[in-house]
């Protein structure tokens, strides 16, 4: 009996714990990286044309197109975006000339510029931020 306890505890722990800790080991960091993922566009960075992405994306430099994304858009102090702008939500702190379309929330920070109408069931608008266009707070 006692040698019996010994065979049954040691035959299930190794067989059970290699597998498992691999399989989790190389499944865990594929999940973070790709959901916590954030693109950044430098201040030196220019892009003529649409630009798409999903989770998070901060643009400091320039940008002549439409951005469509499902995710956050944040555009830089530095950054200059021309053309309409759809997304899940926006802080701008730079400059936007375009149409902006926020499924969630639109931001203007100090020293932002927006030429351009919202459409947005949420706005935060700073003192210090410049605004001309028109505003629709949507559901």
């Amino acid at each position: 009996m006692f040698g019996s306890r010994k065979d049954d505890s040691p035959t299930p722990a190794p067989a059970a714990s290699p597998e498992p800790a691999p399989t989790k080991t190389e499944r865990q960091p594929d999940g973070p990286r790709t959901s916590t993922a954030r693109g950044f566009l430098s201040s030196e960075v220019s892009i003529d044309g649409d630009l798409t992405f999903r989770n998070e994306l901060l643009i400091d430099g320039k940008v002549n197109g439409k951005i469509n994304a499902t995710g956050t858009l944040i555009v830089g102090k530095n950054a200059r975006v021309r053309g309409e702008v759809r997304v899940k939500a926006v802080t701008i702190q730079g400059t936007i000339e375009g149409n902006v379309f926020a499924s969630e929330r639109c931001s203007l920070e100090p020293g932002a510029t927006l030429r351009g109408d919202i459409e947005s069931p949420r706005l935060a608008l700073d003192e210090n931020a410049s605004f001309l266009g028109r505003a629709k707070i949507s559901r």
